[in-house]
């Protein structure tokens, strides 16, 4: 199965083209970067060319895996339409991925994990899992202030592409690992996952997952 991953949920984005299956194989073909702040004039336009570079059409894609956040509400929103009109278009299925999901597992940590990213206004949004090989189990996302995320993270591994927070929580004398934040390639063999699993969503289904409110 041709398989689309995009994520525009920050100040630089990616998508990438895969081929997966059978079983758990998901080989990435190729992973093309965003330039963040033109998201929704370049998304449609790099997604045509990518894969005519490889000799597909869009006819060939198979299902879809986009983050649906937390980040930025514009970001988010802008590859979320452009993921919704080609999956109704293609009659196609979406995996909806948690970047903080796609950050637990992009770790080397394992046991009781919180992925972390900022959020500004001293907020950061975390995600629990429990984190065994591939096997994971999502236990709740939400907004914290940096106080109370050191408060949760006793007993637990912070993960995190944030050297700041990372070195917050070091110094609060807890376990912190800092890793790149993932790419698109990441988010691919995450949707793999969730789609093997049939933990999918229709284009009608889909929806951003914010954690924090917008601003009116």
């Amino acid at each position: 199965m041709l398989l689309l991953a995009a994520d525009t949920s920050g100040k630089h984005g990616s998508i990438a083209l895969a081929r997966c299956g059978p079983g758990e194989a998901c080989n990435v073909i190729e992973v093309v970067p965003l330039e963040g702040g033109t998201f929704s004039a370049q998304l449609v336009p790099q997604i045509a060319a990518l894969l005519a570079k490889h000799r597909f059409s869009k006819t060939d894609i198979g299902a879809f895996a986009v983050v649906s956040g937390p980040g930025s509400f514009t970001g988010v929103r802008v590859g979320l339409a452009a993921i919704k009109a080609l999956a109704e278009v293609l009659e196609k299925p979406i995996a909806a991925v948690s970047l903080l999901e796609v950050l637990a597992v992009s770790g080397r940590s394992h046991g009781k994990v919180i992925a972390v990213l900022d959020a500004g206004r001293h907020e950061v949004y975390a995600g629990e899992y429990e984190v065994h090989g591939d096997d994971v189990h999502p236990l709740g996302e939400r907004l914290l202030t940096r106080a109370e995320l050191l408060e949760a993270a006793t007993g637990s591994t912070v993960v995190t592409a944030d050297p700041s927070l990372a070195n917050a929580v070091r110094e609060a004398g807890l376990q912190a690992e800092e890793i790149e934040l993932p790419r698109s390639d990441a988010i691919a063999r995450l949707g793999w996952q969730k789609i093997r699993a049939e933990k999918i969503t229709s284009a009608e289904e889909l929806d951003a997952n914010y954690i924090r409110r917008p601003v009116a």
